[in-house]
Formats: C-alpha cells, structure tokens, sequence
C-alpha cells in the first residue's frame, strides 16, 4: 500500500517578505502596473527557487542611468561599470560598496514604488 502525501504550500515564513508582497499586491490593484505584480510572484517562491544576481549580470543588462528591480538578493560578483538604481529585497555588502562606487543608488523595492508607483522604465532582472 502506498500513502502520497500532499504538502500544503505555506510560501514565505519571512513576515517582512510575506508584507512587501501584499504591499506589491496592493500597488498592483491601486495603479495598474502589471510589473508589481510580477515581482510579487517571483518573491513567492520558495527560498532554493529565488533569484539571486551578480552584479556582472546587471552590469550587462543595463545602460547609464537605468533602474533595476531584482526580486531576490544581489551578490558583489564582478563589477558594475556605470551608476544604476537598484531595487531588491537584499543586497550582499560587498554588492552594496561596489553599486555606491559606481555611482549607482542601492533602495528597498517598496522605496520604489513610492518614487514610481507605475513602474514605468523598470527592468526586471533574475
């Protein structure tokens, strides 16, 4: 006789991530913007299935002056050539020195709603 046993799906046990989801929910149905969305979806998952970016990786995805949402953590490997905004949920402290040298600008994803609340010209990077 075999027993399958059905894990119930909890999601994230972290209650300041559980709230910036719901905050990003509520951003969606206020304005409109279909990228909140997205983010809240993509931290959602469970931790071995979450986004973790170098910053070589933004380094090549962006251009001067760009702003950048990575739903997930950011590590200091490579370097970042010119200054961007980089919205996450964490940032490693080496990946936090090396945007600052750059002349970049490391900010809370709920930061950037409150400067851009429709997401317009946000990458999403993972």
């Amino acid at each position: 006789m075999k027993y399958v046993v059905k894990m119930k799906r909890t999601g994230p046990t972290n209650i300041y991530l559980r709230l910036l989801v719901s905050d990003l929910k509520k951003a969606y149905r206020q304005y409109g913007a279909p990228i909140w969305r997205t983010v809240a979806e993509l931290l959602y998952k469970p931790r071995r299935k979450r986004i973790v970016v170098n910053l070589d990786r933004i380094s090549k995805a962006t251009n001067k002056g760009d702003v950048v949402i990575v739903p997930g953590k950011v590590l200091g490997g490579g370097n970042l050539e010119h200054p961007v905004t980089v919205a996450a949920w964490r940032f490693s402290a080496v990946a936090r020195k090396k945007i600052i040298k750059a002349g970049g600008e490391c900010i809370s994803i709920r930061e950037l709603i409150r400067r851009n609340p429709r997401g317009t010209n946000v990458k999403i990077i993972g």
